[in-house]
C-alpha cells in the first residue's frame, strides 16, 4: 500500500509565489544564478545560497552552512514571505510546458513504504550523498523539493483531481522557461479521505526522480526513531515530501551521450568497428531514433542510423536489453574505452528534451567528437527493472516534470 498524508504546507503568499519558487541552484548557469539572486529578493535561491555576496563564508555541505540555510528560511518566514496552512491539506499541482501537461498530487508519503519495498527504486544511491542530504535534514528540518513518484492510473484519484482543476487555482503563474504553474488546495475533508484511501489501495509506487532525497529522508527518520523512547510513527519526520503523478502523465525522454574522442581511431576504422554489431545507414537529415535498439550517430557533419544486429539482442537480462546498456557494451566500452560512465570525463550527457540539435552542436563546436542519440526507456521498462530489484545504468532516463523548490514546504519537526 502507499500511505500518504495531508500536511500543513509552509508556502509563499499568493502574490509572491512566482517570485519565490525556483529550480534547484545547479539547474542555472552561473551568470543566470547571480542575476536572479541580485534582482529578486524573494527567490528561494537566497535560502539555498544564504551567503551570496558575503566574504566570510562557510564550507559547503557542513553543519555551519546548513545552519545558515535554516536561518535564512526562518528569516523568510518572519518577514511574512511564507505562511503555514492551519490544517493539513493535499495540494494539486499542474505544469503546462510547450509540449506536455503534468498533473499530480503533493503529499507526505511514509518512509516505511520505502523500507518495506512499496516504494520501488531503479537507481543506486551514493552513500556520501545520502549522508550529506541527511545532515541537511537533521539541521534544516524541512523538505523544499518533492520527490517525484509515479503510480498506476486510478480513476478515483483522477476524479478528485479534475474536480479541482476546473476551479480557480490558488497559484497561477508562468516562468521564464515558458512553463505555466497552477496549484490547488484540497481542503474538503471527504476529498482528503478519498485520496488517502485510494492511495492505500495502490500496492506499489515508483521513484521517477529523487532517489537520494528519498534515501536521506529514511536515514533521517531512522536516526530520530533511535532517540525516541516511545516510537510515534505519525510524527512528521516519518514522512517526506512527494509529488505523485499517474504513469500516463509522466514523460520519460532519452539521455543521449557525446564523447570527446574516438580513442585514437580514424573515422573509417571507428565505423568499421561499429559495423561488427550494428547495421549502419547514412542519413541525409538529422533525426531521432523511432524505435528501440536503433541509435542515431553524428560524426563529422554526417548522420548515421545504427540498428543493433539480432546477435547482440539475445540477453535474458532486463538491464542488458536497455539501449543505454547496448550502447555501452558494444560501442562505448570496447571501441571508445569508456568503462565507467559515472567518472569518465570524456562523456557528456545531453537530455533528450534538447533534441538532436544539441548533439549536432556538441560535435560541430568541437566540444565532442561523436554523439549518440537513443530511444527513450518506457514506463513499463522502468517498472519491470524496479520490480526485479535491478538498477539502470547511469543517466538512462530524463524524466519530467522537474519540480521547483519552495512552492510547498514540508515541515519535518511539527
Amino acid at each position: 500500500m502507499a500511505k500518504i498524508i495531508p500536511f500543513r504546507a509552509i508556502r509563499p503568499t499568493r502574490d509572491k509565489a512566482y517570485l519565490v519558487s525556483t529550480l534547484p541552484f545547479y539547474a542555472y548557469k552561473k551568470n543566470v544564478l547571480v542575476a536572479k539572486l541580485e534582482s529578486n529578493p524573494y527567490t528561494f535561491l537566497h535560502v539555498i545560497n544564504p551567503e551570496f555576496r558575503k566574504d566570510n563564508k562557510t564550507q559547503p555541505n557542513t553543519v555551519e552552512r546548513f545552519e545558515k540555510v535554516k536561518e535564512k528560511f526562518d528569516e523568510f518566514r518572519n518577514q511574512g514571505i511564507f505562511t503555514q496552512d492551519e490544517k493539513p491539506y493535499y495540494y494539486i499541482h499542474k505544469q503546462k510546458t510547450p509540449t506536455h501537461t503534468f498533473i499530480g498530487i503533493i503529499a507526505g508519503i511514509a518512509v516505511d513504504d520505502y523500507i518495506n519495498g512499496s516504494i520501488k527504486i531503479h537507481e543506486h544511491t551514493l552513500t556520501q550523498r545520502e549522508e550529506t542530504f541527511k545532515l541537511y535534514l537533521d539541521v534544516c528540518e524541512f523538505n523544499a523539493e518533492p520527490v517525484l513518484l509515479t503510480y498506476k492510473d486510478t480513476p478515483e484519484i483522477d476524479k478528485i483531481i479534475y474536480k479541482y482543476i476546473n476551479q480557480r487555482s490558488e497559484y497561477e503563474f508562468c516562468t521564464t522557461h515558458q512553463i505555466q504553474h497552477d496549484l490547488w488546495i484540497v481542503k474538503d475533508e471527504s476529498d482528503i479521505q478519498a485520496l488517502t484511501l485510494a492511495f492505500a489501495k495502490i500496492d506499489k509506487v515508483y521513484i521517477a526522480d529523487g532517489h537520494h532525497r528519498t534515501a536521506s529522508s529514511v536515514l533521517h527518520a531512522e536516526s530520530k526513531r533511535m532517540n525516541q523512547s516511545n516510537l510515534n510513527k505519525e510524527q512528521n519526520f516519518n514522512y517526506f515530501l512527494s509529488y505523485l503523478i499517474a504513469e500516463t502523465k509522466l514523460n520519460i525522454s532519452e539521455y543521449n551521450r557525446a564523447i570527446t574522442h574516438l580513442n585514437g581511431l580514424s573515422e573509417s576504422v571507428f565505423l568499421e568497428r561499429i559495423a561488427e554489431n550494428f547495421e549502419i545507414e547514412e542519413s541525409k537529415n538529422a533525426f531521432k531514433p523511432t524505435q528501440t535498439h536503433h541509435f542515431s550517430l553524428y560524426l563529422n557533419k554526417k548522420w548515421y542510423l545504427l540498428k543493433a544486429k539480432p546477435t547482440i539482442l539475445n540477453s535474458p537480462s532486463l538491464i542488458e536489453q536497455l539501449d543505454s546498456s547496448i550502447l555501452s557494451n558494444f560501442i562505448l566500452s570496447p571501441i571508445l574505452g569508456i568503462t565507467d560512465l559515472k567518472t569518465d570525463p570524456n562523456v557528456i550527457f545531453i537530455d533528450g528534451t534538447k533534441g538532436f540539435h544539441a548533439l549536432k552542436k556538441s560535435v560541430d563546436s568541437g566540444k565532442s567528437k561523436v554523439a549518440f542519440g537513443l530511444y527513450p526507456v518506457s514506463v513499463e521498462q522502468l517498472k519491470s527493472i524496479a520490480d526485479a530489484n535491478l538498477v539502470m545504468p547511469p543517466k538512462s532516463t530524463w524524466i519530467e516534470p522537474k519540480m521547483r523548490n519552495g512552492l510547498t514546504i514540508y515541515d519535518l519537526k511539527s
